[in-house]
């Protein structure tokens, strides 16, 4: 058992001052002024911070190495690949899980890379654990797509579709007609097996889509979010706006389209024009005030986990107050990623995931992690 004491707490839905935290076998057992166990291990968290781990809805850690030395999470051999699994690309004995969990980083959404247009299922794993299995808290959470300059450049070269904007939004269509028609004849089948289509992984996984099952996580930015809208109007499906740098062009056709949330950032990268050329982390302001989830991304390991916080601070400068921004770094992603019922927030039955800060890193640039717990055990200590 370990006790959390005194600290102020935000749970993700409100802010607690000078109360407890007990966790018991992996999960929150209560949350209360003076909690007094036997023989449990206390942190004195007196006038600390305390948040729940923080999630990270979009990320690659374990499958592109420390520094993107490695690409298995890129299966660049066809340019949709929806059968293959981001789980099976994971390397838990990587660096980069240490990094995360030294920023307090407790869950993260592992996609597939940017290379194909259709890259493959995303999954949620915990950023300490044994093994894969015992990491992974659902998979999957989405099927992962990319719009833009990265499909571009790796099937361009190649002399391949596609080679532009048009062809990416023909091989998106042309792998939601395939699941459709996938679907359809197995739905006239269903009282005759000699008549069921050829088992197809790839589809199968398209299928999840088309029932709502998981969305579509979609890398996108500038114009290129309104092609995914459409898209997703088209064949009625869910999707999420990732990267979403330029959001602030389209707020309307961003509001209206029913998208499951938008991750934004990071906001360290290259400029590119065209691409990343317009940096408006402000933009998740106005989206969230206008009933839009809204969350924050690290993209690791292109950036440091460190950089999450810098954005953070960033959207509290352009007028966020904390509770918000709290909020799109742990409930919002956890919601959009569809693990809200274990992490995101410190709830009584949910997950012992905890980070301590020794102040407010959104105010406070040289705010210090102290502890990261996952499952209730201490995975870091300053």
């Amino acid at each position: 058992m370990l006790v959390i004491k005194g600290g102020k707490v935000y749970t993700g839905k409100e802010v607690l001052d000078n109360v407890d935290i007990l966790i018991e076998d992996g999960k929150i057992l209560e949350i209360k002024k003076d909690i007094e166990v036997k023989d449990a291990k206390v942190i004195d968290a007196k006038d600390k911070i305390v948040w729940p781990g923080i999630v990270d809805a979009h990320s690659h850690i374990g499958g592109f190495g420390t520094d993107m030395e490695e690409q298995d999470l890129n299966e660049m051999t066809n340019n949709a690949t929806p059968e293959v699994e981001s789980f099976y690309a994971i390397d838990t004995e990587s660096k980069t899980f240490k990094r995360v969990i030294k920023s307090g980083i407790t869950t993260s959404a592992i996609a597939p890379g940017s290379g194909n247009v259709v890259g493959g299922l995303v999954c949620a794993v915990k950023s300490h654990g044994k093994t894969i299995e015992d990491m992974c808290i659902k998979n999957p959470i989405a099927l992962k797509m990319a719009l833009g300059g990265n499909p571009k450049g790796v099937y361009g070269k190649r002399n391949q579709m596609p080679m532009t904007r048009m062809g990416i939004a023909q091989v998106i269509r042309e792998t939601l007609i395939k699941g459709k028609q996938y679907m359809e004849k197995k739905e006239l089948a269903k009282d005759n097996p000699e008549k069921m289509p050829e088992y197809n992984q790839g589809l199968e996984n398209v299928e999840k889509v088309l029932k709502k099952e998981i969305p579509l996580k979609v890398h996108g930015e500038q114009f290129d979010m309104l092609t995914i809208i459409k898209i997703a109007k088209e064949f009625n499906v869910d999707f999420t706006l990732d990267h979403a740098w330029g959001a602030s062009d389209f707020y309307d056709d961003i509001i209206n389209s029913g998208c499951k949330g938008v991750i934004y950032g990071p906001i360290g990268v290259p400029l590119l024009p065209g691409e990343c050329g317009k940096i408006d982390i402000y933009s998740v302001i106005e989206l969230d005030k206008n009933g839009v989830l809204c969350a924050l991304m690290t993209d690791g390991p292109i950036l440091s986990p460190d950089t999450l916080m810098v954005q953070a601070g960033e959207v509290i400068r352009f007028g966020a107050d904390e509770e918000t921004v709290v909020k799109m770094l742990t409930i919002n992603p956890a919601t959009i990623m569809g693990v809200e019922d274990r992490v995101g927030s410190l709830e009584v039955g949910k997950d012992g995931d905890v980070v301590i800060f020794d102040k407010m890193p959104l105010k406070e640039t040289n705010a210090k992690v102290l502890y990261t717990i996952v499952n209730g055990d201490i995975v870091y200590k300053a």
